[in-house]
C-alpha cells in the first residue's frame, strides 16, 4: 500500500526582477501539513548589482513565520523594533499572535552585484489558545540549533522534536521542522509517531516507493507513514509538519485565522493604519482590493 497523498511542483512567480518564488502551500482548497499552512521557496538567484528584495512593512495575524535560508542574507525589521539580519542556517521565527508588521530587505552593502537568495519561508498556524498572543520575535543563529548524523544523512533541527532532538526556537504545537542532506545512494528514514508529514525536496533527487522525483517538489504522505528515501542524486531538502488542529483555518493575504471575522477585523486595522509600523520607514503594501 503506497504511503503518497501527492507529489507536489511548486508554482513559480517572478514576484521581483530576477527573483523566483515557487510556491507549494497552502494547495487543494487550503490544504496545509499538520500546522503548516504555507511555503514558499524562494530563488536560488544572484541579483544585479543595485538589485534585491524589498518587501515593504506588512501585516500577519494568527501565525508564526518562519524565514530559513540557504544562501544570501536578509534584513528583518519589524513593529516591536527588532533589527535583524538572518544568515544561511540562522531561524527567524515571528509569533504574529495578535498583530505584527515586518519588512525584509537585501542589505544595502550586498546591492553590488554580489548579493545572492535561496530559501524558504513557512507560515505555522497557531493553536486557537494562541491566535491572539502577543507578538514576539525569536532569532537563533545556526550553531545554535541542534544537529545529528544517521546513516550518513545531516539533519539541523529549525524547530519542533525530531530524532531524540528538541529545538530552542518556541513553538506553540507539535511539530518537527528539518534542513536534511541526503548524499547520493544514502537513506533517508524518519518516524512522525502519528502526525503528518511532507519532505520538500529543494534539489537532487530521491526514489521513494519504485519511483525518482527531482526537486524541487513536495512529497506529502499519508499521516503517521514512516518516511523512507534514498537520494538518487545528492538531495537536500527540508522534513515537515505536526499535529493538526481539529478546526479550520481561513488564510486571506497574510492573515490566518480560526474565525473569519477575524480576518474582517485585521482588514479594517491595516487599512486604518492601527495594526502598528515599523521604526523607520514610511511606506507599506497597501491592503488588496
Amino acid at each position: 500500500m503506497t504511503t503518497l497523498l501527492d507529489w507536489l511542483v511548486p508554482h513559480r512567480a517572478e514576484i521581483a526582477p530576477g527573483l523566483f518564488v515557487g510556491r507549494v502551500l497552502p494547495y487543494r482548497g487550503g490544504r496545509g501539513v499538520g500546522p503548516f499552512v504555507f511555503l514558499d521557496h524562494m530563488g536560488p538567484v544572484k541579483f544585479a548589482a543595485g538589485r534585491g528584495i524589498d518587501v515593504p512593512p506588512h501585516p500577519h495575524i494568527g501565525l508564526a513565520t518562519v524565514t530559513y535560508l540557504f544562501d544570501g542574507v536578509i534584513d528583518h525589521r519589524d513593529s516591536l523594533g527588532t533589527e535583524q539580519p538572518i544568515r544561511p542556517g540562522d531561524v527567524n521565527w515571528m509569533t504574529a499572535g495578535s498583530g505584527i508588521v515586518h519588512s525584509e530587505r537585501t542589505p544595502a552593502a550586498l546591492r553590488n552585484g554580489t548579493a545572492s537568495l535561496h530559501g524558504l519561508q513557512a507560515w505555522v498556524a497557531l493553536p486557537v489558545a494562541h491566535e491572539e498572543t502577543a507578538p514576539t520575535f525569536e532569532h537563533r543563529a545556526r550553531e545554535d540549533l541542534p544537529s545529528t548524523e544517521i546513516e550518513g544523512v545531516r539533519h539541523r533541527l529549525i524547530a519542533g522534536n525530531a530524532y531524540g532532538l528538541r529545538s530552542p526556537v518556541t513553538a506553540h504545537s507539535r511539530l518537527f521542522y528539518l534542513h536534511s542532506e541526503i548524499p547520493e545512494g544514502k537513506r533517508l528514514r524518519f518516524d512522525p509517531e502519528g502526525q503528518e508529514i511532507a519532505f520538500y525536496l529543494v534539489e537532487g533527487a530521491i526514489e521513494h516507493e519504485g519511483k525518482t522525483y527531482e526537486g524541487p517538489g513536495l512529497l506529502h504522505l499519508a499521516p503517521g507513514s514512516i518516511v523512507e528515501f534514498t537520494a538518487r542524486k545528492d538531495a537536500m531538502g527540508t522534513l515537515l509538519g505536526g499535529d493538526p488542529f481539529p478546526e479550520r483555518r481561513k488564510i486571506w493575504w497574510n492573515f490566518v485565522s480560526s474565525r473569519p471575522e477575524r480576518i474582517e477585523a485585521a482588514k479594517a486595522s491595516w487599512k486604518s493604519q492601527s495594526l502598528g509600523r515599523v521604526p523607520g520607514e514610511t511606506e507599506f503594501v497597501p491592503l488588496p482590493e
